[in-house]
């Protein structure tokens, strides 16, 4: 049986199975890890004993309860191609072949990582280039789960780089794993788990959920065993947040908000009204629907289509549904009795971010449903109103794909397993810049729940740190990618297996996904030839040690620092900033590179700590011979 087969069998698991199914990560063209135990496993009836074989290697495994079976083989060098073959307890077989031992590499992370190959810089040569039959893709399907899944949200497969198969794929990460090809000289799989515009906390394993997730933890809980009982109890919260900050309450007293008729069920975009051109932020649609006791009684879900990209539902006062996603439509199942003979009132917050927003359309999706057959039509007879600016950003259903507590690890990583993995990159940040306390405990939390998944301790992490995006500061001020940045580093210097993947200069101001990916592949790939293959090189370039006060000014120490530290483009490195306990109290500060430090004039004024390249979009002219750019930071000035 083929790979195609396999899926087909594994995708009507729970019938009788007259061979084992192979999990879908062991398809044709796969790569396995080399140099340490081979983890393989799939499913066959409950106590099925499972006869694995990989050239050489053996190994059997019996079914458990649960239907999945779990086998190990034999640590094997780099090579290949192998027959992957699992056989049942009566003589049936499944195999994929044209499997290759050599390293693997797991992507993850949100746009940025996410980017395809098709979409940056220099993309058609790239494409037509890629033809190499020792370098393998797998990209994971997006999907978000209330806990952990065993399979993935779609078909999925390893491809070997063509023309062809690329395109789609991950551009770092294909440079990432092209640079590995070219320094290693062994096959390399790449695996693309990404998903745009998603907050760290969303993949977070379980238990470190749990941990961070306080009473969002009690609320997912409460989902998982009933989502009609959980919308509601979030919803209330929800409501409590919005009184608080907008003080009105549009449920309970209309009037708090100027109505006027939405002119059509479509992206407020295309409305034209010039207030709504480019409009971000928050509307409320309101819906009065007159039922028939009958219609009353027996209406059981209630959908809106898509909604761009937040709603908080709410039916007669009553909070019904809370879902984020520019792609997902809405179908709401409501509570018996919440809805009454004569006029029931229908109120939906619309949130928007970014691009276009409110109900997609079109008019007709939008209905009650019926039981027994039949719908209620809701697509026309809409008010709206915008909500009051300046109130902040509403709270997050702990079950949101881009915001909640572990979906999307929940759907996308913990289908993986124990599959073996040289190491991870990980690239992700701009979504939690908005609220960056405590993202290094989270960070942290992340990286040591995957590798108690992956069964590895020591599995180096990549972590790509923020590009340059924004307006240019012209004095010192806060910033949440800033304290982002930091935040990556301090993680990656406590935890001790991970390195940060400098890109401060290789951004776009005016574009947050900026298309020079082949610049963030290689340094991602230098940082893995220090951290995983113990190359005798910086994993990324000069790194702060340390600030000290001396008598000629602040001494700045860095390692990592290849030849020496110059200032691009002028005498003097920019971006350097002395603080003492407050942000009003950052000033620029001058500054002077020698050898693997730089001088910082004291200006006689408090200071406790130095910050550098403290902004959105910082300047920053300071780079060794490699060349390589400092990395931002902020440390206390020791003595």
């Amino acid at each position: 049986m083929k790979a195609a087969a396999a899926l087909t069998a594994f995708l009507l698991a729970g019938a009788a199975q007259a061979a084992p199914v192979l999990h879908p990560l062991f398809s044709d063209h796969g790569v396995l890890q080399r140099d340490r135990p081979i983890r393989i496993w799939g499913k066959a009836d409950p106590g099925e004993r499972v006869s694995v074989t990989l050239g050489a290697g053996r190994a059997e495994a019996v079914t458990g309860a649960d239907g999945v079976w779990r086998a190990t083989l034999p640590a094997m060098a780099a090579g290949g191609p192998y027959r992957l073959e699992a056989v049942g307890g009566n003589g049936a077989r499944v195999v994929a072949e044209d499997m290759l031992v050599g390293d693997v590499w797991l992507c993850s992370g949100q746009s940025n990582m996410e980017l395809q190959l098709s979409r940056v810089l220099n993309n058609q040569s790239e494409i037509e280039s890629a033809n190499d039959p020792q370098l393998r893709i797998l990209t994971v399907p997006r999907k978000t789960a209330t806990a952990p899944a065993y399979g993935f949200g779609g078909p999925v497969g390893w491809s070997p780089v063509t023309p062809q198969s690329v395109p789609g794929f991950s551009a770092a990460c294909y440079y990432l794993a092209r640079q590995l090809r070219a320094s290693q000289n062994v096959p390399v799989g790449a695996i693309n788990a990404t998903w745009g515009g998603t907050a760290i906390r969303s993949w977070l394993d379980v238990g470190a959920g749990r941990a961070v997730g306080g009473r969002d933890a009690e609320l997912l809980d409460l989902y998982r065993r009933d989502p009609l009982a959980g919308n509601r109890a979030f919803g209330t919260l929800w409501q409590a947040w919005w009184e608080s900050h907008a003080h009105q309450a549009p449920w309970r007293d209309a009037s708090a908000l100027a109505w006027k008729p939405m002119p059509k069920i479509a992206y407020w975009e295309t409305w034209g009204d010039p207030a709504f051109a480019s409009f971000d932020g928050i509307v409320w649609g309101r819906k009065v629907v007159r039922l028939t006791a009958d219609e009353a009684a027996r209406a059981e879900t209630l959908s809106l289509g898509v909604v761009d990209e937040i709603d908080e539902t709410i039916v007669n006062g009553v909070p019904v549904g809370n879902t984020f996603g520019w792609d997902v439509d809405r179908d709401y199942r409501l509570p018996k009795g919440l809805l009454h003979a004569g006029d029931n009132v229908i109120l939906v917050a619309l949130i928007d971010s970014w691009g276009y927003g409110g109900f997609q359309g079109p008019a007709a999706k939008l209905r009650l449903g019926l039981a027994g057959g039949g719908s209620v039509p809701l697509g026309e007879g809409w008010d709206y109103a915008v909500a009051p600016s300046g109130i902040g950003d509403p709270p997050r259903a702990p079950w949101d794909a881009a915001a909640g507590l572990s979906p999307i690890y929940s759907g996308m990583v913990a289908p993986l397993g124990a599959y073996g993995l040289r190491g991870v990159a990980w690239y992700q940040g701009e979504t939690d810049a908005g609220s960056p306390a405590g993202y290094a405990a989270k960070l942290e939390a992340m990286m040591a729940g995957w590798r108690r998944q992956f069964e590895a301790p020591a599995l180096p992490f990549l972590v790509v740190s923020l590009a340059n995006f924004g307006n240019p500061a012209s004095a010192p001020v806060e910033s949440g990618w800033a304290q982002i940045r930091e935040a990556q580093r301090e993680a990656a210097l406590h935890d001790g297996r991970a390195a940060v993947v400098v890109t401060l200069d290789i951004g776009d101001r005016f574009d947050i996904h900026p298309g020079q990916k082949l610049e963030v592949g290689r340094r991602l790939a230098q940082a893995a030839r220090a951290l995983a293959y113990g190359a005798d090189v910086p994993p990324s370039g000069p790194e702060i040690v340390a600030a000290r006060r001396t008598a000629a000014g602040i001494l700045l120490s860095f390692r990592g620092v290849k030849g020496s530290l110059h200032a691009w483009s002028g005498a003097h490195p920019l971006g350097f900033e002395l603080c003492a306990e407050t942000q009003q109290s950052c000033r620029y500060a001058d500054a002077v590179a020698e050898g693997a430090t730089v001088r910082v004039a004291d200006d006689g004024r408090p200071a406790t700590r130095v910050r550098y390249a403290w902004a959105d979009s910082p300047v920053v002219n300071l780079f060794d011979e490699a060349p390589l750019p400092a990395g931002p930071f902020e440390v206390p000035i020791g003595r």
